[in-house]
């Protein structure tokens, strides 16, 4: 079990949980926080405050199966969550294979949708495969950009992106998704030190410990040319952790002429 991960989700988590959720007095002139106390989350979950302490402070035995299911139920973690917690729970499992070039055949398929956009990403988030028209979409596309550097980092894909925290949280919460509870990559190591650093926003989402996969959804692009494209997309799991998003616009939406008409300057 990793002590101290399991203990820092635990934290973080109890955190965002407010009292009025779960039946409480948020009035308490005495709370000092905002989430709930560990004494109270120990009640909730039928554990004693003292052992809950203990596995906050990274000093408890391995939970047992019931145990972790009334944390959940206590902390309200949804499904995905859950398994999180589940696998922090667990000994640590061996490194995942991580792939950071995509496919000979996947990127001719990537390159054949020429009125699509569509991008591969890998386990740390690399974009390993693109075609023409999603860089021209939006340049964090472009293969060998990290979408995390350029997303927290990157004024221009700031400007990009018309919902910007949406997309900044959807790329921290689906990163830890795909990482789970791999520590032991230098690499991953490396750009979550980095960016801890250098963003303040990042660390704050990434002290939330979301998790999520996000397989569906809109985002809205702002061109500097054709203005705002709204699209929607679809992400599905390659081989060795990777993903490939496709995008398509609503058909016959305003939307879907704009990236007719991209795809014909891209292809000029």
């Amino acid at each position: 079990m990793d002590d101290a991960a399991l203990a820092e989700f635990l934290r973080a988590r109890r955190a965002l949980v407010r009292p009025k959720d779960v039946g409480l007095d948020a009035g308490d002139a005495r709370r000092r926080v905002t989430g709930l106390r560990r004494e109270e989350l120990a009640f909730l979950a039928g554990v004693s405050a003292d052992y809950y302490v203990r596995l906050e402070q990274g000093r408890g035995h391995r939970p047992s199966e019931s145990v972790l299911e009334s944390l959940a139920r206590a902390l309200r973690l949804d499904e995905e969550l859950t398994e999180h917690l589940y696998a922090l729970a667990r000994p640590a499992p061996t490194a995942t294979r991580t792939r950071e070039r995509v496919p000979d055949t996947v990127q001719e398929l990537l390159d054949a949708w020429t009125t699509t956009p569509a991008t591969v990403t890998s386990r740390r988030m690399n974009v390993v495969g693109s075609n023409a028209l999603a860089c021209e979409l939006a340049p964090c596309y472009v293969p060998g950009t990290n979408l995390l550097r350029a997303v927290f980092l990157d004024p221009g894909t700031r400007e990009t992106h018309v919902d910007w925290k949406a997309a900044a949280s959807d790329a921290v919460a689906n990163f830890r998704a795909r990482i789970g509870t791999e520590r032991d990559d230098p690499e991953l190591k490396e750009l979550i030190g980095e960016l801890s650093l250098r963003s303040q926003e990042f660390r704050e989402l990434w002290a939330r410990h979301d998790v999520r996969t996000t397989t569906a959804g809109a985002k809205s692009f702002r061109h500097p040319e054709l203005g705002v494209i709204s699209l929607r997309f679809h992400a599905m799991p390659l081989e060795d952790g990777q993903v490939l998003t496709v995008m398509h616009a609503r058909p016959g939406s305003p939307d879907e002429q704009s990236l007719a008409l991209l795809a014909t300057m891209t292809a000029t």
